[in-house]
């Protein structure tokens, strides 16, 4: 793990360790992790009075132990070596931490260095084929995580009965706990299409199981649809940036119809029905394309973004979403990315 690395997963909401801020509502990320503890003990307990002396779960309740005093004396989440915060994702991943990315011995960062390389060949395995054909659609996508491991979300899914699907999104936050909850969500996605539900109670049941399995703060923004034989959309957008509806060789924004997943457990949420001839195009992204930053610290923008849009908007999926990284690219002028950058283009093919 290089320096860089080591800093940027350092830095992953330290700024909101103490209270994660959402909807203008402060969430006691302490608490929250303290009521863990409390619960995990009760567990390593019960299965030491059910089970007899075990040497290993006495050694992990003296961990919970050491933790919830740590809490006690006001130095949880803090490095036992140099005092500073320990990483909030790292503890999300494991309440016991109490050393930060600095001050781990060489096994621990082994160990870490193998998570985060596992969870990144998880990531990549995930993804769906590029070049994609069905019934007349044509799909492909780029996808570039500023790091190792990523939070956006991208698939699509070819049923035998209820058409194919389409999903991009992207996870608040970076790093292992935005990785997997990217996991999560592509797991909740899979399992509901095959219930044969509309658009809209989809992302309805997977925004509820988002939010019953995620931290206060967590969220994930997403682009949901789907698409028939006869050049039907049904889309759903829920918080993300405006998909780029390519037709009549104009560039239509599709906003949003409902707040991020995992704000409301019983958020509702409308869709928009799009008929597309041949030819017409979909161009999604997230929103590290949008924030992408030059050396002047100017970001690209939807400006730029629909300007490429429209001089590659005859290309096919692959030749568009290619234009328009590349496009990103010269703009950045090698700067480091800092966020995620994945983008979809859809096209009915003629």
């Amino acid at each position: 793990m290089n320096a860089e690395e080591k800093h940027s997963i350092k830095n992953l909401q330290t700024v909101a360790f103490l209270n994660f801020e959402r909807g203008g509502m402060n969430f006691d990320f302490g608490s929250v992790m303290h009521q863990q503890l409390l619960e995990r003990r009760d567990r390593v307990a019960k299965a030491i009075s059910s089970g007899g002396a075990d040497a290993q779960l006495a050694a992990l309740l003296h961990e919970v132990d050491a933790a919830l005093e740590r809490f006690d004396s006001g130095s949880y989440g803090l490095c036992e070596v140099c005092g500073d915060t320990v990483e909030a994702d790292r503890l999300i991943a494991n309440p016991l931490e109490h050393f930060c990315l600095d001050h781990l011995n060489a096994e621990e960062r082994r160990a870490l260095e193998d998570d985060i390389s596992l969870a990144s060949r998880i990531q990549l395995k995930l993804l769906p084929d590029h070049g994609l054909r069905f019934d007349g659609w044509h799909f492909d996508y780029c996808y570039e995580p500023a790091r190792l491991v990523s939070g956006d979300y991208v698939d699509i899914i070819q049923t035998k009965d209820t058409g194919i699907y389409f999903a991009l999104g992207d996870i608040s936050g970076k790093g292992i706990a935005a990785s997997m909850l990217m996991v999560n969500l592509h797991a909740v996605f899979r399992s509901l299409i095959s219930l044969g539900l509309g658009v809209d109670q989809l992302v309805e049941r997977a925004g509820r199981l988002f939010a019953e399995s995620t931290l206060p703060g967590h969220y994930a923004t997403l682009i949901f649809g789907q698409l028939t034989q006869g050049g039907e959309i049904l889309i759903c957008n829920a918080g993300h940036p405006p998909g780029l509806l390519i037709r009549d060789g104009r560039i239509e924004p599709i906003a949003a119809t409902g707040l991020p997943l995992g704000m409301f457990p019983e958020q509702k949420f409308s869709i928009d029905r799009l008929n597309l001839k041949n030819g017409d195009a979909l161009l999604l992204y997230t929103d590290g394309v949008l924030d992408a930053q030059n050396h002047a610290g100017e970001e690209y923008g939807m400006p730029r973004l629909i300007n490429i849009a429209a001089v590659s908007r005859s290309m096919p999926p692959d030749k568009l979403v290619a234009s328009c990284l590349a496009d990103v690219s010269t703009f950045r002028e090698s700067t480091a990315a800092f966020d995620d950058i994945t983008m979809m283009g859809v096209r009915r093919a003629a």
